[in-house]
């Protein structure tokens, strides 16, 4: 309901009111924020409102909405890192398939439109079932924070 609710979800545009952001220059520790990964241009973390266990998404550091906004760099680190989430998340959880994207503008879904995010969703033949239909809800058996620490783990281990 949070997420349905929009809370969490910036007013405006720019990066004062973006979460992302926020939670990047917090200070706070990665298992705080549910980062699970950095590198120079971008990071990797948590959804915090989860489709599937470890369902991730890759950021660039820099605060852009559209993917042509991407320099050369970030858009070779953003798809190296996804790569490397999917390594991670099937050395972790062996997902069946994944469903990987950019949900670009709040009509194609985006949440947080203001800040470019690839989604990177494990799949697992069966995950969608009656609780999400009838319940409106999904059932997670892990908690994030161990999530988190799974692939965080993971993360450093992985080529």
């Amino acid at each position: 309901m949070a997420y349905i609710q929009g809370e969490n979800k910036p007013e405006g545009e720019d990066s004062d009111g973006c979460p992302f952001c926020r939670l990047v220059e917090s200070g706070k520790p990665d298992d705080a924020t549910l980062i699970v990964a950095r590198d120079e241009l971008v990071f990797a973390i948590l959804n915090l409102y989860p489709y599937n266990p470890g369902h991730l998404m890759v950021l660039p550091y820099r605060h852009v909405a559209d993917y042509t906004e991407l320099t050369p760099e970030e858009t070779v680190a953003v798809a190296e890192y996804t790569q490397r989430a999917m390594r991670v998340i099937r050395a972790v959880s062996a997902p069946h398939g994944f469903n990987i994207g950019l949900n670009q503008g709040p009509v194609a879904g985006a949440g947080i439109a203001a800040h470019l995010h690839q989604h990177v969703v494990p799949r697992w033949g069966g995950d969608s079932n009656f609780m999400p239909v009838i319940g409106h809800t999904k059932v997670l058996p892990q908690l994030l924070g161990e999530t988190r620490q799974l692939l965080a783990d993971a993360w450093s281990r992985a080529e």
